[in-house]
């Protein structure tokens, strides 16, 4: 990548989001500084050296720190001046590039994919689609898909510059003729073999957030999604793997489908994490309490406003076009490859009820009392209008070690009776108050009282009641789930 900068401005915004971009699909990075022809003659060098070091400290902490960085004017006088003036710097920035860059295997293998940058017409020829060919190859007489519009056309004849073929492979710079395609249906976009490349509506990604988008990266948040020459907006869902494999090695180039899923309300990262680790609030703001750890991989469900075609494995960059471009902000929020992409337009409901990501519940209440040796009764678990009956069954601890089973709602105020196939233990008894009918006459405001229910003593202190489930996002059932 060449990153050039105007010598008397130094780094723009988009200059830094150029940047940006290549430490996302570059390895090797040349600093070319241009228009060295406007500083005055007898301060060039004084200027090209301090913007030099200015650039150095720039790249110091991204992967290109001894990028060469070279002094240029390609166009000395600005484009008014004669095309007599001969550029300052081109010859040295050439021999620079040849030093640097290295020639890449190439792999004729696999199904035809080209990257087409242009799409004009020849009159008496037909329309010529020139591009790169990503991968495979072509021959003369072969049929290609343009797969955006669902066309398939006979290769009538090529040329690589200027100079006709009747072959080409991966790497070459290609321009394919044929005939009866108008050139204003395809500006830029993607050509293939037939139906090797798929529509897709929906996709699962992998997510690496680019530390200097200010901000978090919310589920539920559209972002501008750039898949090779296609921008389209994109709604996301963000999730990790489940907390306890935080630490497994990622999967750089598939998608389990059969492992669990942490749902995320945001993207977890150092900056994300509250700074002090209250579990309740955790679990509020990050679908989980992980006490500040953050996981080696993360992904995201995208849902397209409208479908794109391209490749598995797709580098993707997501970002906020719309955000003000002379504002001091980076607007490249993240970026990852397309792992799985989903064909089927109907995918809410025949694919993601497949894709097990799940949100962790966690409810607390307290024991008011025990009924006998096996039961007592909740509160403060749920509200007066819930319906206890769906939560029947489901395994609830008390504070003092016991496990119980909701048996039934007690009641109408929300309260509920807990089952405990154990018992309850001695101790536990003489912290639980227990119910005890009054007897014997009472005065008239005492009747009112024992109208009301039994009397309780006061616990010694108090017991809590906690109740843990999980909740599969995509589950059109909403069940609710416990570990056996």
């Amino acid at each position: 990548m060449m990153l050039v900068i105007d010598v008397t401005k130094g780094m723009q915004t988009q200059s830094a989001e150029c940047l940006v971009i290549g430490q996302i699909a570059c390895q090797k990075l040349i600093v070319v500084l241009n228009k060295i022809d406007l500083l005055a003659e007898g301060k060039r060098q004084t200027a090209i050296d301090r913007m030099t070091r200015k650039m150095q400290k720039t790249l110091e902490n991204t992967k290109f720190r001894d990028a060469p960085i070279i002094p240029v004017a390609a166009k000395p006088g600005g484009p008014e001046a004669p095309e007599t003036e001969a550029p300052q710097g081109i010859s040295e920035l050439i021999e620079l590039l040849k030093s640097q860059i290295s020639i890449p295997t190439r792999d004729p293998s696999g199904p035809f994919l080209m990257s087409v940058d242009h799409c004009f017409s020849i009159k008496g020829q037909g329309t010529v689609m020139t591009g790169t060919i990503l991968s495979g190859s072509i021959n003369l007489g072969d049929n290609v898909e343009i797969p955006a519009l669902k066309v398939v056309k006979k290769v009538k004849s090529m040329q690589m510059f200027h100079t006709p073929v009747t072959s080409a492979m991966q790497g070459d710079r290609l321009g394919i003729c044929v005939t009866q395609f108008d050139p204003k249906l395809l500006e830029r976009g993607l050509v293939c073999a037939p139906e090797s490349l798929h529509t897709i509506h929906a996709a699962i990604i992998s997510v690496e957030k680019i530390s200097y988008f200010r901000g978090p990266l919310q589920t539920k948040a559209k972002f501008h999604i750039t898949v090779g020459h296609e921008t389209v907006m994109g709604r996301l869902l963000f999730f990790s793997p489940a907390p306890d494999s935080f630490d497994r090695e990622p999967m750089l180039d598939s998608f389990d489908f059969s492992r669990e899923y942490l749902f995320q309300e945001q993207y977890l990262c150092k900056d994300s994490m509250p700074a002090v680790v209250d579990s309740d609030e955790v679990d509020k703001q990050t679908g989980q309490a992980t006490e500040g750890c953050c996981p080696r991989q993360q992904w995201a469900l995208v849902e397209f406003e409208k479908p794109i075609t391209c490749p598995q494995l797709s580098l993707v960059i997501g970002s906020r076009l719309d955000a003000d471009i002379h504002a001091n902000a980076c607007r490249l929020a993240f970026h990852g490859l397309l792992l799985h992409g989903l064909e089927d337009k109907g995918y809410a409901e025949n694919i993601l009820p497949t894709l097990k990501v799940y949100k962790l519940k966690h409810k607390h209440g307290l024991v008011e009392r025990a009924m006998d040796d096996y039961s007592v009764i909740g509160r403060s678990l749920f509200k007066k209008e819930t319906n206890i009956q769906l939560f029947v069954g489901l395994k609830v601890h008390l504070s003092t070690g016991e496990q119980g089973v909701i048996d039934s709602a007690f009641g109408q105020s929300g309260k509920f009776k807990v089952y405990i196939p154990g018992g309850l233990s001695p101790e536990s008894k003489k912290i639980l108050p227990t119910a005890i009918k009054k007897r014997g006459r009472a005065g008239h405001g005492e009747a009112a009282k024992q109208e009301e229910g039994p009397e309780r003593t006061e616990p010694a202190q108090h017991v809590g009641l906690s109740l843990s489930f999980k909740r599969y996002v995509f589950d059109t059932h909403k069940r609710m789930v416990q570990s056996p």
